[in-house]
């Protein structure tokens, strides 16, 4: 090879060379991590809670530009406890944030959190109230979400582990799609999908379309279809119809109907479940359920008593925990009487009749 052909070789691998070196630092500079911590952090103290990190992000360029986050801890302002642990995160970024124009991420992955059921009551118990005449708003998350090797606490005993979730963008109008597995307490799996779209119509929230996909390893499917609405504190309702697949007991038709409350009634939520042996029509305040089941943690000891609902269930057999029950039939409340039945020459109701 010719000398001077050498020497442009080396000289423009030289140039090619300094001019790589210098736009990574470039690239490097216009990151600045600090911007988009102090963006999560700002952001997470608006809803009340503190995020640190056990040291700085630093950035990465390959294969996308990234930030690493090390030992995220997410608490409730004032809280001993943390809601969330986290050894490591990171934050996927679109190239045009490097512009330094834009504060955005299009990804948030998170390996090995840990959540404590316990932190995060406390601080969604102390969030201020929803004004009633503000209408529902949707949180527009432009970033996915991606979560691997998580787990669920309460205190020191384990709810959920193994815990996976990959969630896309939440957007008005667009489909949002959402993947969970796990495992529960004795290594049960159990996997959750879920696709609907959020609206805001009429000053109330809508998910449309929705598609819910439950599994408990390979002997338990729960599949339904339908909408919800919500507009604040109890005015909610929601209609899902489908399938419920048992692999020892058959498949049942599953309807599930909350109706909201009014000046006389409570929240309700009616659960109709009909197949072979098994049979069951009930109807459920949730609130007041989910108050019952409170009970039995209560920290000076459960609390138990009957469970509020009414309606009927005619079970032909029931295994839980090593037990056995077999014709089971449940009958709980007072079932409303049925309407009178019109009579044939005028078409007006009926008289009732007293009881004697």
């Amino acid at each position: 090879m010719p000398r001077w052909l050498r020497i442009s070789l080396w000289s423009f691998g030289g140039v090619a060379l300094v001019a790589l070196v210098t736009v990574v630092i470039s690239l490097y500079l216009l990151l600045q991590p600090s911007r988009f911590t102090a963006m999560l952090q700002s952001q997470a103290g608006q809803a009340g809670l503190d995020l640190n990190l056990a040291s700085p992000a630093s950035p990465t360029l390959f294969p996308r530009p990234a930030l690493e986050l090390q030992g995220l801890t997410l608490s409730a302002k004032g809280a001993s406890m943390p809601i969330l642990l986290a050894a490591r995160g990171r934050l996927q970024l679109p190239w045009r944030a490097l512009l330094g124009s834009e504060t955005a991420i299009s990804r948030l992955e998170i390996d090995s959190p840990r959540v404590d059921l316990d932190a995060l009551q406390a601080w969604l118990a102390g969030l201020p109230p929803r004004e009633e005449s503000t209408p529902p708003e949707i949180p527009r998350i432009e970033a996915g979400v991606r979560i691997t090797r998580g787990s669920l606490v309460r205190g020191n005993e384990m709810l959920l582990s193994d815990v996976a979730v990959d969630a896309g963008s939440l957007v008005p109008g667009q489909p949002f799609p959402l993947t969970i597995s796990a495992r529960s307490a004795d290594g049960t799996p159990l996997q959750l999908r879920l696709s609907a779209t959020p609206r805001v119509k009429g000053e109330a929230l809508r998910l449309e379309g929705i598609d819910l996909h439950l599994a408990q390893d390979n002997t338990l499917t729960l599949q339904l279809t339908g909408e919800a609405r919500w507009h604040g504190a109890a005015d909610a309702s929601l209609k899902l119809n489908g399938k419920l697949d048992h692999a020892d007991a058959g498949v049942y038709d599953t309807s599930l109907v909350l109706t909201p409350a009014n000046e006389i009634d409570p929240l309700l939520l009616a659960v109709k479940l009909d197949g072979p042996d098994n049979h069951a029509d009930l109807r459920l305040p949730p609130l007041a359920l989910a108050d019952w089941w409170s009970q039995l943690s209560h920290p000076q000891g459960p609390r138990l008593g009957v469970p509020p609902g009414t309606g009927t269930a005619d079970i032909a057999k029931l295994e839980t925990g090593g037990i056995v029950v077999e014709g089971l039939s449940i009958k709980a409340g007072v079932e409303p009487p049925p309407p009178p039945a019109p009579t044939k020459s005028t078409g007006k109701p009926a008289p009732a009749r007293k009881k004697p």
